[in-house]
């Protein structure tokens, strides 16, 4: 297998890993539900990583399915309700929360970093008032992302992780780091796409700035609670420990992963350094319910709604998942059998997740792995051809 490079918070997947990976060739041409059920449990025996959901939602019905277990310990099982940590899909929160506070006329889409964020990115030929709100949200800013060099990449893909993992990093100390090394390959703002957490970093902070709150109680008020996310919150200052009933995580620390190599049992870590871009807690059912609202129109006015869906950039040619297009925090693919899908992804240290969905929100597969080695999210992939897939 070829190296992949995980972006901290993110889903920077070689097409390597997706096209090798386990159930996701033959798990497509199985009908449906059962053909979920069989994709989870293939997915679970070939990878190796310890356990694995799906929530199916078709029209109104619901079905859920798991394989493996929560804890490899004591051999419990994954359950219905648990909550995990969704890694980079915490940028479609971000995201929906900017789109919202836009629609309220507390910010404009068009606005500069420079505006809010004075001198904040002006270092190394990184320029703040060249970089609109609306090129972070759709990551055509120019940023380069701070985990794909020193020191971060050696502090959050390998075992160093286990030193750090309690730290607690504040957003202006991760811009710094992207700032170091100027702008992706000499890029200017807009010049082409670029996954970058450090996009969402600033978005997080210009929400700060235009409302005088935190994030995490702007996207209570505008998301949460509106659609009525009971398990979904945002970890608070050296919060390590997920809240209520969730799995175990497992992690092998490391991008290059081989079979051998040791899996470390992540009980606690701090998950401040994915702030904005990939720090928010949910299940599969608060998150399928808000792709459903974000597909559907059910919270974004019309004119936000087309901003988040209607503008796609092309990923092709970046280290990112193939044949996706990127919007505001969420993207669309097309998978094998060449049907396009919509949603949101994410990893986080012990940790995937993956949701997509018909363009109606009717069909929808949201799944979860207790463990991050590299097959794991190709698994996903396959459990999600599974339904998406599935001839009627």
């Amino acid at each position: 297998m070829k190296t992949t490079v995980r972006v901290a918070g993110s889903l920077a997947l070689a097409a390597s890993v997706i096209a090798g990976s386990a159930g996701a060739a033959t798990a497509e041409k199985a009908p449906d539900r059962a053909g979920v059920q069989q994709a989870l449990e293939q997915v679970v025996a070939a990878s190796g990583i310890p356990g694995m959901v799906a929530e199916v939602r078709d029209g109104k019905k619901t079905w859920w399915g798991t394989a493996g277990v929560a804890d490899t310990k004591t051999g419990r099982k994954r359950e219905k309700g648990e909550r995990f940590r969704i890694g980079s899909a915490t940028k479609a929160f971000t995201a929906t929360t900017v789109l919202l506070l836009a629609a309220e006329g507390k910010l404009s889409l068009d606005d500069t970093v420079e505006k809010w964020l004075p001198s904040l990115v002006d270092e190394n030929r990184n320029d703040g008032s060249k970089i609109t709100v609306r090129m972070l949200l759709n990551q055509t800013s120019s940023l380069d992302n701070p985990y794909l060099f020193e020191p971060l990449n050696s502090i959050y893909d390998t075992p160093k992780f286990l030193k750090y993992r309690h730290r607690q990093w504040k957003p202006e100390q991760l811009v710094k780091h992207t700032l170091a090394k100027g702008p992706y390959k000499g890029r200017k703002p807009g010049e082409g796409w670029w996954y970058s957490n450090t996009n969402y970093y600033l978005a997080g902070l210009i929400v700060e700035k235009a409302t005088g709150k935190t994030l995490a109680h702007e996207m209570k008020r505008l998301i949460i609670r509106p659609l009525g996310l009971g398990s979904t919150y945002m970890p608070g200052k050296n919060e390590t420990k997920i809240r209520g009933s969730h799995p175990e995580l497992y992690s092998k620390l490391s991008t290059t992963a081989k079979p051998e190599d040791k899996v470390y049992h992540l009980r606690d870590y701090n998950p401040s350094w994915g702030w904005a871009a990939g720090n928010i807690v949910s299940t599969t059912s608060d998150l399928s319910r808000f792709v459903n609202a974000l597909l559907t129109g059910k919270l974004l006015p019309k004119k936000q709604q087309d901003e988040m869906w209607g503008h796609m950039v092309d990923t092709t040619g970046n280290l990112w998942i193939p044949n996706t297009h990127y919007g505001t925090g969420v993207f669309s693919q097309k998978l094998s059998c060449g049907v396009t899908t919509y949603g949101v992804a994410g990893y986080i240290q012990g940790t995937y997740t993956y949701l997509m969905a018909s363009r109606d929100g009717k069909q929808m597969v949201a799944v979860n792995t207790n463990g991050d080695w590299n097959n794991a999210i190709g698994g996903a992939l396959g459990v999600i051809e599974a339904k998406l897939c599935a001839k009627k």
